[in-house]
């Protein structure tokens, strides 16, 4: 039960409500939360955004490679593309997602995908031709980003026509294609905008859900 009401499932095949994977192993799943959203700084403000998306991404022992504001249905959003080390620590599973927050509650379009047996194949060939000089560099939103996966070039989308069947290539192209077919409710839209983080310390109950928005109602 997500304010998405529809969005292009070509290709994907329904696992459980909310969730669909397709033949590559790409998973596409749709999520709401009623709690306001936990985004360090307002969109307004993307320079602060990116800096604290990045620290607290690093800080769980993943890595951000991009982060922008844009709008899902017209509504302002936060997309996001993270990386985060398997378990046992064998290959990486790549996250692309937008957030689309208003004051109380947000909705996420989520599309993941892991590395199968053979991983660090990209990493390896950009590395040979890039030299480790050039390969690993500043994590792009700036100083204070410490920790977690290394910011690196083979993460860059430029990279990605060299390795169209790559997980981190599929998620980019999957959330790229379906961002602008994703449509939400429209009780969800007219909400409060999303205008900052929760003042802390966070009251221990939480927030009232918005006036008149009690039920989503899924896709079809």
């Amino acid at each position: 039960m997500t304010p998405i009401t529809s969005l292009d499932l070509t290709g994907f095949t329904e696992r459980e409500p909310g969730v669909w994977t397709d033949e590559r192993g790409l998973v596409l799943s749709v999520h709401f939360f009623g709690l306001v959203p936990d985004l360090p700084a307002p969109l307004g403000d993307p320079d602060r955004l990116r800096h604290g998306l990045a620290r607290s991404v690093a800080s769980a022992g993943a890595g951000l490679i991009e982060a922008g504001v844009g709008e899902v249905d017209s509504v302002p959003a936060v997309r996001q593309l993270v990386k985060v080390a398997r378990p046992g620590g064998r290959g990486q599973v790549f996250l692309a997602s937008w957030t689309i927050p208003r004051a109380a509650c947000s909705a996420v379009v989520k599309v993941q995908a892991a590395e199968g047996a053979v991983t660090g194949m990209r990493e390896a060939a950009v590395l040979a031709r890039t030299g480790p000089e050039r390969y690993f560099v500043a994590h792009p939103y700036g100083p204070g980003v410490e920790g977690g996966l290394p910011c690196h070039v083979a993460d860059h989308e430029e990279w990605d026509a060299h390795f169209p069947d790559h997980p981190l290539t599929l998620v980019r192209a999957a959330l790229h294609r379906i961002t602008p077919t994703v449509t939400l409710h429209d009780g969800f839209r007219t909400l409060p905008p999303f205008a900052g983080p929760a003042p802390r310390p966070v009251p221990p109950e939480p927030p009232a859900g918005p006036s008149g928005v009690r039920r989503w109602f899924r896709r079809g």
